[in-house]
């Protein structure tokens, strides 16, 4: 298993769908995963601090595992199949290891929540993984504006079946996702 971080959270400003990216903790591999826009606003708010009006969904379930003598572990990013992530939560409860199906969006939400690694099986990274170029940061384009990070083929990746990816990192703006959110 790989240990990952919450670089970002991206949105497209074409069709407004959101992508998580996960980043080796020792690496540079990033794993973009697709999520829906209520579960990327409840991973933002808990990274950016922002406390809701009301308990979210995840905020609850933490709040039920910790009453129930329970603690999350850590998450993982267990499996990729037909273009769909799988994960797991994994619970100390009573000295026994306890392990709960869920979908990566809502394991990571929790995972942020309780401040637990989030854990890529490796086959996973080796499938999705891309590498994103160091110098994204000064490329520009020809116009002078700057230009969207290139996806770089990672060890064992299939471009194929990651062209939908790449088609979608391109067409994000990192700072629409914050304009969204209000910050």
């Amino acid at each position: 298993m790989i240990e990952t971080v919450v670089e970002s959270i991206r949105v497209s400003l074409v069709t407004q769908h959101r992508v998580v990216i996960l980043k080796e903790v020792n690496g540079e591999r990033h794993l973009p995963i697709w999520i829906g826009s209520y579960e990327a606003e409840a991973i933002a708010m808990e990274l950016q601090g922002v406390t809701a009006s009301r308990p979210l969904p995840y905020d609850l379930i933490r709040t039920i595992i910790d009453d129930m003598g329970g603690t999350v572990d850590r998450i993982a990013v267990t499996d990729l199949s037909d273009d769909v992530f799988y994960a797991r939560i994994v619970l100390q409860q009573n000295g026994r290891e306890v392990e709960i199906d869920s979908r990566p969006s809502d394991a990571i939400a929790l995972a942020v929540r309780a401040r637990v690694p989030i854990m890529v099986d490796d086959s996973v990274m080796d499938k999705a993984g891309v590498m994103l170029s160091s110098d994204e940061e000064e490329d520009t384009d020809a116009e002078g504006g700057t230009s969207q990070p290139e996806l770089e083929r990672a060890e064992g990746v299939d471009e194929e079946r990651l062209s939908v990816f790449r088609d979608f990192i391109d067409s994000l703006d990192l700072d629409d996702f914050d304009r969204k959110s209000g910050n």
